[in-house]
This record gives C-alpha cells, sequence and structure tokens, in this order.
C-alpha cells in the first residue's frame, strides 16, 4: 500500500488497468469506514486501485467547533486501510490541498463551490457554510485522484445528496455510491464523534435509533406522525432533539404515500448526533 501525501506523489502513482475508487475521510477511521473501503473493492475488482483520502477540512468547520480537537489517528488508520485492502491512502496537509493558504478565512476566500437552497437546510441551518465547504474539498480530491467511483455512508444523507447533486451539476465523471449506515449492536450509527461521549452519554445515545424505529412503527399515518412520534419518544428521556423531520430521498418534501427518510440531530454532551433511516409512508404497518 501506497502512503502519500503530496499532489505530486499522487499524480506520479503508476496506472492501473482498472477503475479507481475513492473513500473520502478525515480519519478516526471506525468500522463504518472499513466497511466503505470493501465496498469498494467490488466496484473495482482485483485490476482497480482504492485510494482512501484522510483529511481533516478546515473549510467545513465553523467557528467555535471541534476542528483543532478532532481525533487525528494517523498510524491506526494506515493500518486499518492495509488491512481492508486499500491500494493507496493519500494524507495531505491542509496547504497541500488549498495552495497554502495560511488560514481558514484565507481558506474561505479563495474559490469554492457553493451548496445552494439543500445547504442551508437541515444541518445547513445549525452549521452556516458547512457543506460548501464539504462539497469544495469533495471537489478537489475528487479532480486530484481522478476517481471512477465515490463510496459515502448514508449516515450523513444530507452530505451525500448534495455531493451527488454537484457531480450532477458539474458533470464530473464519476459515480457516486451511497453505502448503508453500519450501526453498533444497540443501533447506534458509527461515528468517529462517538468517542466524545462518556459511559453515560453512550448509553443514552442508543435512545436515537430507538426512538427512530418507533417512529417507522406509524409511517403509514404520514410524515407528520413519525415526526411526532420520535420527537415525543426523544423529549420523554430529556432529549431536545435540534431537529426530527421526513423528507422526501431528495430532501425536499416529503411525498403523502412512497419512499422518504426520516433525519434526526441530537447533541448529547457536546456532541452533535446524526441519523436518519429510509422510510415507507402511507403504506400498511
Amino acid at each position: 500500500m501506497n502512503i502519500v501525501v503530496t499532489r505530486e506523489e499522487l499524480a506520479q502513482l503508476a496506472p492501473v488497468t482498472g477503475s479507481t475508487a475513492v473513500v473520502m475521510t478525515m480519519g478516526a477511521l471506525h468500522a463504518g469506514h472499513a466497511h466503505l473501503i470493501d465496498v469498494a473493492r467490488g466496484y473495482v475488482g482485483d485490476a482497480g486501485r482504492i485510494i482512501v483520502t484522510i483529511f481533516v477540512n478546515p473549510l467545513q468547520f465553523g467557528a467555535g467547533e471541534d476542528f483543532d480537537i478532532y481525533p487525528r489517528t494517523l498510524d491506526d488508520d494506515v493500518q486499518l486501510c492495509q488491512q481492508h485492502g486499500a491500494d493507496v491512502v493519500f494524507a495531505p496537509s491542509v496547504s497541500e490541498v488549498y495552495a497554502d493558504a495560511a488560514t481558514r478565512d484565507d481558506i474561505a476566500s479563495g474559490v469554492s463551490i457553493v451548496a445552494g437552497p439543500l445547504g442551508d437546510i437541515l444541518e445547513g441551518a445549525s452549521r452556516p457554510g458547512h457543506f460548501s465547504g464539504v462539497l469544495t474539498v469533495v471537489a478537489k480530491l475528487f479532480h486530484l485522484t481522478r476517481a471512477n467511483f465515490g463510496l459515502f455512508g448514508e449516515k450523513d444523507y444530507q452530505q451525500l445528496v448534495l455531493i451527488r447533486s454537484m457531480v450532477q451539476a458539474l458533470n464530473f465523471p464519476v459515480r457516486v455510491i451511497g453505502v448503508p449506515t453500519v450501526r453498533e449492536p444497540d443501533g447506534l450509527a458509527l461515528s468517529s464523534r462517538n468517542r466524545y461521549l462518556s459511559v453515560d452519554g453512550r448509553h443514552l445515545a442508543a435512545a436515537i435509533p430507538a426512538a427512530m424505529q418507533r417512529g417507522l412503527e406509524v409511517a403509514h399515518e404520514g410524515a407528520s406522525s413519525v415526526e411526532l412520534t420520535v420527537r415525543q419518544n426523544l423529549e420523554s428521556i430529556g432529549l431536545q432533539p435540534d431537529y426530527v423531520v421526513v423528507t422526501g430521498t431528495d430532501l425536499r418534501s416529503a411525498p403523502p404515500q412512497g419512499q422518504g427518510r426520516l433525519l434526526v440531530a441530537v447533541k448529547i454532551e457536546s456532541t452533535r448526533l446524526l441519523d436518519n433511516m429510509p422510510v415507507s409512508l402511507g403504506e400498511p404497518a
């Protein structure tokens, strides 16, 4: 496995006869990332190349967020990538990705991709500019890796929808693959930020997927019943969700019947936890 840290090193890798897949991460890798690598191999085959990018992107962090303390575990991350058959780890510096910009303000004042209205709702409402920062770095990494496939977990569903929209709007020659969320045995969605939780906080976090499952049980009654059920279940144990919403699969208005998406954000202790699940609306239980 090759470990590269510059654009030049990445460009100088020997060509492959098969396709290239990229798995973009901010490090602190876990079993969800490992699953993305495993799935990627099925798309590129033995003759293809899997590139895992490890880059904590300052442009997607707002003031007062956890950029400085975000877990950085490169040695362990490289080991996981090697164990799961990645071919390349690309772990660039901030200046390597953002052309020697010295500060976040320097980066933010440069050329970037604007996420548009879908980037201003849900997570975007709480984190202004976050998705423009995500799309800018994703576009850069698609360009640098020259990937045919990009694999992203459905845990960050709004991010996935926006990346697909960007790829379509800007005619990127890459296929975006959404991979179902990997969960702990108690249902909690795997996330690098879960490690911030105390023992009590981690126990409480299991209530999030449990409440969502309760909501799915009343999906035949419609989106508003799902939202109310999830919210009441969370509030009954003292959790105040930032949002509980059912949308269409494209994040627009939920259909009265058919496939939608249930999205939830809850802060436990100082950690913001996201989750989502597919929901079949208006169909018999």
